[in-house]
């Protein structure tokens, strides 16, 4: 119990500076050998599950880029999509992305009624401007 205790406190500590690497891949790899190294094959296993799930972990945009997006005028086509907008899941490849003026990491669009920042190679929302 003492072991699986200490496995679960080292790996959640090691979960948020796979979050702050924000990667999927380097988060797995890296909760990986840290559970290896704490609880063998079984602590690997696990370390690779939850570093995985912390590294998909998306940070919001930086503040310019949230005001940029609330700055910029309604546009007159009115977008509608069935599914819910969520941060975290990809846009449909139909809706038409404007790009970020001084930042081409991020993209945005008015879908539902709602100002969304988009990651453009994936689509996917990184942030819903209430």
């Amino acid at each position: 119990m003492k072991n699986l205790l200490l496995v679960t406190t080292v790996l959640v500590g090691f979960a948020g500076a796979a979050h702050a690497q924000n990667g999927t891949v380097t988060g797995a790899a890296g909760g990986a050998v840290t559970g290896a190294v704490v609880g063998g094959p079984v602590g690997a296993v696990v370390g690779g599950a939850v570093g995985a799930i912390a590294g998909t972990a998306i940070d919001p945009p930086p503040a310019r880029v949230v005001q940029y997006v609330e700055q910029q005028p309604m546009p007159a086509e009115r977008i509608r999509v069935e599914q819910d907008i969520v941060v975290g899941k990809p846009l449909p490849r139909e809706v038409v992305l404007t790009p970020v003026a001084d930042d081409p990491t991020y993209a945005y669009a008015v879908v539902n009624e709602r100002r969304v920042i988009v990651d453009p190679k994936t689509y996917t929302v990184v942030q819903v401007i209430q």
